[in-house]
């Protein structure tokens, strides 16, 4: 008898498998709301120091508190979502609560009223972040999950140089009205909730999946697995090694980029991981994922070898699109060696602590880095860098299924994903 596909899996007329529609909203859904984040986020600092009079320190405990809060949030909401047995009720939770806040940044009178925006909105990306992978790896098939975490990522990191740019452009067109650029970016926050909330549908949980009682129990985490831990190792020291793109800016600024013209920077570095992401996914489904990954760690070395030693903006530029391009090859990778280390019961749960033990680590490396830079100078901050980077294509090695073709997991994939 011939296979059916599986519920929630789209097929072409030949019978081969191809990403489901919801695949693609969640990636508008992340787009959306990464231009409506990014242009709000993109003019914060300066509306905080030059609009409302706070201190540069105070910028710094503010943002330093907002992306801890997410880092932790996400583990919770990552085992609840396991333990209730279903994703897209709370990855909406978390995209409302982003986007209620966004009408506060232009009506907000104090200080006081911008810090709790800023803190709710992260908890809303801490809510909504593990879910939201774990729902993506429910929802793709098997044999093409790099391609839908490639998807996702490419389509969240157009908003990231959109939204940006959106900024800028409001900004001339206002004549440097934060309230009103911060007004139009109350827009794309209530249309990405809208799409999540009635565009995507949960697939049906199988009957015979099992129920998680306590995700974060040592038991379950125990059945995270080896594999998992190695990933999540490797993930790590990796992340030692990227640290904020912030130096990627002031590198450029020693090179002789004007401030005016310093966002281009980030423009640039994001619109080649958005164009590489994808594609990147794609090849991983029929090649593997870690031959890709270490080509990606290796473009991460010569980025820092260019930034270390390239006295022009030429070779600055060369080092910003190599570090595009080291992103582009990882970071959807990253994701998806995660869905298929674990079983699908546990995804959320190991989104969850995948992101926190990351965040901390890139937490560490941005420290780490700016001690580099105003210890022994800019170029050991990269050269720092190229040595952590090194390290985690060294642990590449051991990482589980490297090599061979996407698999479903332990006990992963559509057919437990439904």
């Amino acid at each position: 008898m011939p296979e059916q596909p599986e519920p929630g899996v789209n097929s072409t007329g030949a019978g081969r498998p191809r990403l489901p529609a919801a695949i693609w909203v969640l990636g508008f859904v992340s787009m959306l709301m990464d231009i409506s984040s990014e242009m709000i986020h993109a003019l914060l600092p300066v509306y905080l120091t030059v609009g409302l009079g706070a201190t540069a320190l105070a910028v710094g405990v503010i943002e330093g508190i907002a992306e801890a809060t997410a880092s932790i949030t996400k583990v919770f909401s990552g085992a609840l979502s396991d333990r209730i047995g279903r994703r897209k009720e709370l990855a909406a939770l978390g995209y409302g609560l982003a986007a209620i806040t966004k009408p506060v940044f232009p009506l907000a009178p104090s200080i006081g009223w911008l810090v709790a925006a800023r803190f709710v909105d992260r908890v809303g990306k801490g809510i909504r972040g593990a879910p939201r992978d774990a729902l993506v790896a429910d929802l793709a098939p098997a044999e093409l999950r790099g391609a839908a975490f490639g998807l996702r990522q490419s389509l969240d990191t157009v908003g990231a140089f959109l939204g940006p740019l959106a900024a800028i452009g409001l900004m001339w067109l206002f004549a440097n009205d934060f309230q009103s650029v911060f007004w139009v970016a109350v827009l794309p926050a209530f249309l990405a909730f809208a799409l999540i909330l009635f565009a995507v549908r949960e697939p049906v949980r199988p009957a015979g999946l099992r129920r998680v009682r306590n995700p974060l129990s040592r038991e379950e985490l125990r059945l995270l697995g080896a594999g998992f831990w190695w990933v999540v190792a490797v993930a790590a020291v990796f992340t030692l090694a990227r640290f904020s793109e912030a130096f990627l800016i002031l590198r450029a600024g020693d090179a002789g980029l004007p401030i005016a013209l310093a966002p281009l920077v980030l423009v640039g570095m994001n619109a080649v991981y958005a164009g590489s992401v994808w594609p990147v996914g794609i090849v991983s489904d029929r090649v593997g994922r870690t031959g890709l990954m270490a080509i990606g760690l290796v473009f991460l070395i010569l980025a820092d070898l260019f930034l270390a030693f390239s006295g022009g903006l030429a070779g600055v530029a060369a080092g910003v699109l190599l570090w595009g391009l080291h992103m582009g090859f990882t970071q959807g990778l990253l994701s998806t060696l995660v869905a298929e280390a674990v079983p699908a019961e546990l995804r959320g749960t190991a989104f969850g602590v995948f992101n926190l033990v990351t965040g901390a680590a890139l937490l560490c490396s941005s420290v780490i880095a700016g001690a580099l830079w105003d210890g022994v100078g800019p170029s050991f901050t990269f050269l720092g860098g190229a040595a952590f980077a090194s390290l985690a294509l060294l642990g590449l090695w051991r990482l589980p299924g490297r090599g061979g073709r996407g698999r479903a997991g332990a006990g992963g994939g559509q057919a437990d994903a439904g």
